[in-house]
């Protein structure tokens, strides 16, 4: 999952976060992904998470819109932390993705038409393609249902 953000008018440079999930991409691993993003942005001391995503059934998922619901309504209440807006782009659309250039390039620098990756060589590679330290699975909870 990756978190692309612009920098400051100022420096308007142009900053991406990247986090692994174990496992499927569901609804779980997207709201967790949600509050990682959202601690992220806090941090830069912005007010809005932006979410411009595809039409991924975990994305637009009863779970993760009622997550968003619930998470803009406590911020609202309590006046501090990072409101969500969802924009979800129109279906077969990935030009209008502005992450797809990202994943294109990435992909192609990092496979080797010889070799079969492993997971732990793919990881490595995809975060030393965008200079990132690694930072591990976003961790899941164990059950889900």
């Amino acid at each position: 999952m990756l978190l692309r953000y612009q920098g400051e008018k100022s420096q308007p440079c142009e900053q991406i976060k990247l986090r692994f999930v174990e496992g499927q991409p569901v609804s779980v691993a997207t709201k967790a992904f949600l509050e990682w993003s959202c601690e992220k942005i806090e941090e830069l001391r912005k007010k809005t998470l932006l979410l411009i995503w595809d039409n991924a059934t975990w994305h637009k998922s009863q779970a993760v819109e009622k997550w968003i619901w619930e998470h803009n309504q406590q911020v609202k209440k309590e006046r501090q932390g990072v409101r969500i807006v969802s924009c979800l782009l129109p279906k077969k659309s990935p030009w209008l993705n502005p992450i797809e250039p990202h994943w294109v390039h990435g992909k192609r620098q990092i496979v080797e038409p010889d070799k079969v990756l492993t997971v732990q060589e793919v990881i490595d590679r995809v975060y030393g393609y965008f200079g990132l330290p690694s930072q591990g699975y976003l961790t899941l909870p164990e059950f889900v249902t």
